[in-house]
């Protein structure tokens, strides 16, 4: 079967949020389909800020332990980014944040599958990998429901929920791809 391929049309903007839990493909998807259209993949992230603001990664981490201003900066800052031009936006607050986003996106997988993927990129033992994900998990969650009232185990909103467990990452990106199309957002060439 022929690889279909879909293009923005000339003119047009079009934005699309993509999240998930650390594990998820929320980055390798992200990236993926920003190629396939051609357009920016936004995803500020704490390295950036850090350079900006002369700081080394470890400060903005170990500063960001106490000042809620890091954490807003790069959320708000992506939000920005975003409203500028057709990207794709991935972050774990993407679907929440850009509310205007034209397609959003959640990637899910069981707490088993995301633990075999962070074990397979970084290695280490897979108990405390569980242990450690599931304890980031709880803090984010309690850091994003203080900062925003985001309760981000809800994305019943979101137009597409995918198990990315069932499916390769190009398969994913093929199927976000085929619902743009159905949605008027992309045509095929």
């Amino acid at each position: 079967m022929a690889q279909k391929e879909y293009s923005i049309e000339s003119g047009r903007e079009v934005r699309i949020a993509i999240s998930g839990k650390s594990g998820c493909g929320n980055t390798t998807v992200s990236t993926l389909l920003s190629q396939k259209l051609g357009v920016t993949l936004i995803n500020f992230t704490f390295r950036q800020l850090a350079a900006e603001k002369g700081l080394t990664l470890a400060q903005v981490i170990e500063n960001a332990k106490t000042d809620d201003s890091y954490d807003i900066t790069v959320d708000t800052r992506q939000v920005e980014l975003a409203r500028k031009e057709s990207c794709v936006l991935g972050s774990r607050l993407a679907v929440w944040m850009l509310k205007e986003a034209d397609l959003k996106v959640y990637l899910f997988a069981s707490d088993e599958t995301r633990a075999s993927r962070i074990l397979n990129r970084e290695g280490g033992d897979i108990d405390e990998i569980k242990r450690f994900t599931a304890m980031r998990d709880s803090e984010d969650s309690k850091r994003y429901k203080k900062l925003y009232d985001i309760d981000n185990n809800d994305y019943s909103f979101v137009d597409m929920v995918i198990d990315t467990s069932l499916y390769k990452p190009e398969q994913i990106v093929d199927l976000i791809l085929e619902k743009l199309f159905e949605k008027g957002l992309v045509v095929r060439l």
